[in-house]
């Protein structure tokens, strides 16, 4: 028979003793069983001791999280973290060195325990440790010489520590001092910098920032991106990544009012736009053409970057074109000149009205849509004046190009021209939307271009390319005015096409782009759609509802057999650096939900036996999603990420408990929510299961319809044959 599910076996240490083996009882109080064990050593005073995982966490058992002990842990009995919190107290305060750095790195250690830290930060232990950074650490300072790797491992201590007892989100960071972040500021600015220390204050500064506006000026006014530039000439890719990471922080909190100049690292706009370019040619050849591989948390970071820095052309392609602003008009004037050297006539060079007329003729080879006043055509936002910026560069930085392209459209028939101005605008719309420009980066996309890295304008350049592009392929298509927008839709797949094969640089871009005509193109969505034709017969469209019911149960099952399989989730943790994971899987027969924790993520199949916590299906009430799921609404659970939203479900058992989810991708969001709607008996919803249905219905129906090639199927049935004479022909089978 069974044991009981309450009763939980496992072994409990205690220095000096043998190990007890005993049974816990979970429905009994923590502190009951915790008297139990000090009992059985002849331990008094039980309140001062507790329970922790005998592991690498050493995590204490609190009635919270009691619940994660399986049959044969491994706990041991330690001081409560009261006590523990009242002994590192004191013992970092002492007058010894040694003291003090053991200390500090047992408190590193302890730290990364909420319940410990809930403890400790009672204390004032917050206080301390930055008055330890502030002040303390600076009479040490004059023995650094002598005792360098004592000094670099008790400041590096003492800021892990730190920064673990930030973490958990207790405490807020607006309570901190100037001194304190002057102090942290003077660890990344100094050239040589022990590297466990540089890489916390690196991690201060960006939590700083990210949490809180008031310290994102303080932090400004003491890094420069001159600072921060050498940590990214190193070869240490943590270092790299944190520190690009404090940029983007910086970058992303600047106040809206200095969006042109968001930046605010250094102290004039030229020094600022030397230091960005220098900045990114030091990416380009320190980290992403570094050999060592890009790790998803630089890639993440690099993301954030290129999306930041296409985000300040929000302003251009949100500003509107004054037409009466003569500045403005001059840059459509220099557009004119540069295509048709013609030189500035003097005002009284002819009559206004030939002006005009020669104005209007040349604007309509440009290719604009109002030729009398081509001003009018940058007032759409967006892409706003943008789009004029864009056609500026191309026509100085791509002379003969820009000549070309609109010479020769001007030469061709009305009806066949490929209209550069309004070319220009329509592309630079797509390709803000392309590069998603004004939104703000996601928090778990990696999708960095290395070719946006390359040059200092490398947007501008991004639109030359793709300006040639549309016009090859309009020439191509042979395109006239009538098929505008079915061009731009070929451009936009030609380019999202070469992007995707993620080019080097902007050339490799260029070359992919040769390899995607339009001839391509067509090969492409022909190999792609596969006799994907949509047949509307009616007796095709009752074939397909007759078929459906079948497919739906095949996915069913398939969705069914996926969580017979099970998947590893990892915890709700808003602590990026620890994983941890555990384990879900559906039993064989339907009934029951097991699930446990696991320290690593799994290599191959999880047995049943290790995965001791159990639900039952028929306790199951309710399946919730996104918002709405209660690990949704925690503090500090990342509530804010769309893409965390988009992947959290959870299962509603009792009367309010729930078991929760974040699930590893969108592919296993939807076989899991697919799979628990199917074991209630709803239906199955998910994007998957739609993708599913249309693939496997649109096989089946090919392979019905096989026999029936090049034969016509009729719009109505064939009519009904008149009764037989007679029936004779009927027999009696048995």
């Amino acid at each position: 028979m069974p044991p009981p599910a309450d009763i939980v076996k496992v072994a409990i240490e205690w220095p000096g003793a043998f190990p007890k083996l005993m049974e816990i009882d979970q429905k009994k109080p923590l502190s009951a069983i915790i008297k139990e064990v000090c009992e059985g050593w002849s331990l008094g005073n039980h309140e001062n001791f507790a329970l922790q995982i005998a592991d690498a966490t050493n995590f204490y058992i609190t009635e919270k999280n009691r619940n994660d002990i399986k049959n044969g842990s491994i706990l041991r009995l330690t001081t409560s973290p009261y006590q523990t919190a009242v002994q590192l107290h004191e013992r970092i305060q002492s007058s010894s060195m040694d003291a003090k750095l053991e200390a500090l790195k047992d408190l590193a250690n302890a730290s990364r325990d909420i319940t410990f830290a809930q403890e400790f930060i009672n204390l004032d232990g917050i206080s301390l440790l930055t008055q330890m950074v502030e002040s303390g650490t600076e009479r040490y300072q004059k023995l650094q010489k002598i005792m360098k790797p004592c000094f670099g491992d008790l400041l590096s201590f003492t800021l892990t520590a730190f920064v673990e007892l930030m973490d958990h989100g207790i405490v807020s960071w607006d309570t901190f001092s100037v001194a304190f972040i002057k102090k942290i500021a003077s660890y990344v600015n100094k050239s040589a910098m022990d590297t466990a220390v540089l890489q916390r204050s690196l991690a201060i500064l960006e939590s700083m920032v990210l949490n809180s506006q008031d310290l994102y000026h303080k932090v400004a006014q003491e890094i420069t991106i001159g600072q921060l530039i050498p940590h990214l000439q190193g070869t240490d890719q943590d270092i790299q990544t944190y520190t690009i990471a404090v940029i983007n922080a910086l970058f992303l909190k600047a106040p809206e009012e200095k969006r042109q100049v968001r930046l605010q690292f250094a102290h004039t706009e030229m020094a600022h736009i030397l230091a960005q370019k220098q900045l990114r040619s030091i990416i380009l050849s320190n980290v992403i053409r570094s050999p060592t591989p890009i790790n998803d948390e630089m890639a993440h970071q690099l993301y954030v970057l290129q999306v930041l820095t296409f985000n300040l052309l929000e302003d251009r392609m949100m500003t509107k074109m004054d037409p009466q602003d003569q500045a403005q008009r001059d840059i459509i004037f220099e557009l004119r000149r540069i295509a048709f050297d013609v030189e500035c006539e003097p005002n009284n060079s002819g009559s206004i009205e030939k002006r005009k007329s020669m104005y209007t003729r040349d604007y309509k080879k440009l290719g604009f849509i109002n030729h009398v006043n081509p001003a009018v055509d940058f007032t759409q936002i967006p892409p706003g004046m943008l789009a004029l910026d864009n056609m500026l560069y191309f026509a100085r930085h791509h002379q003969d190009a820009y000549i070309r392209i609109v010479l020769e459209n001007s030469s061709r028939e009305d009806k066949h021209e490929c209209p550069f101005g309004r070319s220009s605008i329509e592309l630079t719309k797509m390709l803000c939307e392309i590069l998603k420009v004004g939104e703000l980066p996601s928090e778990n996309c990696h999708d960095f271009h290395p070719m946006f890295f390359t040059h200092d304008r490398s947007f501008e350049e991004f639109f030359c390319i793709s300006i040639q592009l549309l016009n090859k392929t309009w020439k191509e298509m042979r395109a006239t005015s009538e098929d505008f927008n079915k061009v731009m839709q070929v451009v936009r797949e030609q380019i999202m096409r070469a992007l995707t094969l993620k080019p080097n640089s902007l050339d490799q871009f260029k070359s992919r782009l040769q390899n995607l005509s339009y001839t391509e193109i067509l090969k492409i969505r022909q190999s792609e759609r596969m006799n994907q034709e949509d047949f509307q017969s009616r007796p095709i469209l009752e074939l397909r509802e007759k078929i459906q019911p079948e497919i739906m149960e095949l996915i069913k099952q398939q969705r069914l057999n996926r969580l017979c399989e099970g998947t590893c989730f990892r915890k709700i943790s808003s602590r990026r650096r620890q994983d941890k994971f555990w384990y879900c899987r559906l039993s064989p027969n339907h009934k029951v939900l097991h699930y446990g924790d696991l320290e690593e993520s799994p290599q191959g199949e999880v047995p049943h036996d290790s995965l001791q916590d159990k639900l039952p299906v028929a306790d199951i009430k309710a399946v919730i999603t996104g918002k709405d799921c209660p690990h949704m609404k925690e503090k500090g659970a990342l509530k804010q990420n769309k893409e965390v939203l988009e992947l959290a479900f959870s299962v509603l058992y009792e009367s309010d408990e729930y078991l929760n989810f974040i699930a590893p991708d969108k592919h296993e969001y939807c076989v899991w929510t697919d799979g628990l709607n199917a074991l209630l008996g709803k239906e199955m919803t998910s994007d998957y299961t739609k993708s599913d249905m249309d693939t496997l219905l649109s096989m089946e129906m090919k392979l019905r319809l096989l026999d029936l090639e090049n034969i016509q199927i009729p719009e109505a049935p064939p009519p009904i044959p008149k009764e037989p004479s007679n029936y004779d022909f009927v027999y009696d089978c048995n």
